[in-house]
């Protein structure tokens, strides 16, 4: 009997030395269960630099929830598993977003946005940021994500002043973007910058005067010049490319054909014979005699129908369209409206992007203030229906391409940088992972599938821009297999089911 204690004895230590062992080589946080490393790569320092995407923008604002859920920061809490050391971040005060002053609201700087459940719309929330404008933060940072940043302003001296976002932490008001990121003597970097080079004029409806593309000569320059100054010594980072911003669910949504039967319908009546007879019908007629016809048709009385809009690549021929008019036996006054309002006006097509802002706008009274034009008559008074909408609102094709050249043009320098093999940087294709979230099947990640369908394909927020949180972590995993690849460590990444959505109203 003793002999055989003995033997089991044995065999029962046999496999506590096993079990033993086995935990020691299983790390939750690696991708194969081997212990975590960092590779070849120095995580003690990591700084951030970019646009509203490392801020950790969402729902149309910058808020501290958002900013605690952005890439950067998801990505210093996976360092520090491997020695990264403290990442602070300038946090807004409140959740409400955007900055007050004197206790009101500042203008241009919008609340966030939360879903209205009545409306099935988002909503701007109720209540006036804790930010004040003019506040000024001590300390040192390590987020150099600034909402609104373009590729030069991470250069620009004057851009404390510029930006409250990037002023109200900056080390002086003489201070760049990147002279105050290098000043923490990094060892390691993001940089995912130009998306705004592009999206300013996109959300723009490709008006110049709103907001200016970067040119390509000028990307290229600033591009260069801050990753020369961040691998100076060897330092080690990660970039990314940018996607076709036009592919944004911020394009998407409002479809060219809005204008349902239920639009056209007041007080149970619906109005399009009506609209036929005494607008469409008579500007179909006009323009067909002056051999634009095409432009604008009558509306359907079933179905959906499309919007009118201006279109600046088209002829001017509102003094001719007033001619025939009038020579159809129209008075003088509405002829010269109609001329005046449609010379460069026609429906919207398929192949037009409509902005989500204009979902506010379409049916409204056309407003200076918020659309940049009013009517002349209170007649046609009704933005997409009886009066068109502005160019801010549309991209139209010619628009959409040159978005895409001047986007190619920048990936081109971002990747030429990537494939430098002197500077050893590890390189994210956010081109290609945006292409998969349009794609037919999405990005399968934690078990979730993330397409770039607006709010429910769980990427992008409210505003159709910005991600959603679960969106900011799939970001930042993808950045994470980025490093893995080119410095050898081996994070496994978060799990997308331990962020929302969407942020709920009562955060």
């Amino acid at each position: 009997m003793i002999k055989n204690f003995k033997w089991l004895l044995l065999v029962s230590l046999t496999f506590v030395a096993c079990d033993s062992s086995d935990d020691a080589v299983t790390d939750p946080n690696s991708i194969d269960g081997s212990p975590l490393t960092a590779g070849s790569a120095d995580f003690s320092k990591y700084v951030a630099l970019g646009d509203s995407f490392a801020a950790g923008y969402s729902d149309g604002a910058l808020f501290k929830t958002g900013q605690e859920n952005a890439y950067p920061n998801i990505l210093a809490t996976q360092f520090a598993l491997v020695g990264g050391g403290d990442f602070a971040t300038p946090f807004m005060i409140d959740n409400i977003g955007g900055f007050s002053s004197g206790g009101a609201q500042v203008p241009g700087f919008s609340t966030r946005l939360v879903f209205n459940p009545a409306t099935s719309t988002p909503a701007p929330i109720s209540g006036i940021s804790g930010t004040d404008i003019s506040a000024h933060l001590s300390g040192s940072f390590n987020n150099y994500g600034i909402p609104g940043a373009k590729s030069y302003h991470l250069l620009f001296d004057g851009y404390a002043a510029a930006n409250p976002y990037f002023g109200r932490f900056a080390s002086s008001s003489s201070a760049t973007v990147i002279g105050d990121a290098l000043a923490q003597s990094p060892t390691f970097f993001s940089l995912w910058i130009g998306g705004n080079d592009e999206l300013g004029y996109a959300t723009a409806g490709g008006d110049t005067a709103l907001n200016p593309l970067t040119p390509a000569n000028v990307f290229q320059q600033s591009y260069g010049m801050l990753i020369s100054q961040l691998t100076a010594g060897g330092r080690k980072g990660v970039i990314a490319n940018l996607p076709y911003v036009t592919t944004l669910p911020y394009f998407h949504v409002i479809q060219y054909n809005q204008l349902t039967q239920a639009n056209l319908t007041v007080g149970g009546v619906n109005q399009v014979n009506a609209l036929n007879a005494q607008l469409y019908g008579p500007l179909h007629n006009a323009l067909a005699f002056l051999g634009q016809g095409s432009r604008i048709n009558l509306l359907s009385t079933s179905g959906n129908n499309p919007m009118i809009m201006v279109d600046e690549t088209l002829t001017d021929v509102s003094t001719s369209l007033t001619a025939v008019l009038i020579g159809s036996g129209l008075d003088v006054p509405t002829a010269t409206a109609l001329g005046q309002i449609f010379g460069r006006a026609r429906q919207t097509v398929p192949t037009d992007l409509i902005c989500l802002s204009a979902s506010s706008r379409i049916g409204q009274v056309p407003s200076v203030a918020l659309d940049g034009v009013a009517s002349p008559t209170p007649l046609l008074s009704q933005l997409g229906v009886t009066f068109p909408l502005p160019d801010r609102y549309i991209l139209i094709p010619t628009e959409v391409t040159e978005i895409q050249a001047a986007t190619d043009s920048y990936n081109a320098v971002i990747e030429g940088v990537a494939a430098d093999a002197s500077l050893n940087l590890a390189f994210v294709n956010a081109k290609d992972i945006m292409n998969q979230l349009t794609g037919p099947t999405g990005v399968v990640m934690s078990g979730y599938t993330m397409t770039a369908t607006y709010v429910t394909g769980n990427t992008f927020s409210l505003d159709g821009i910005h991600p959603s949180p679960r969106g900011y972590a799939m970001i930042a995993n993808k950045f994470l297999e980025a490093i893995n690849t080119k410095y050898g460590s081996n994070f496994k990444g978060v799990n997308l089911g331990q962020y929302q959505i969407l942020y709920p109203s009562g955060l």
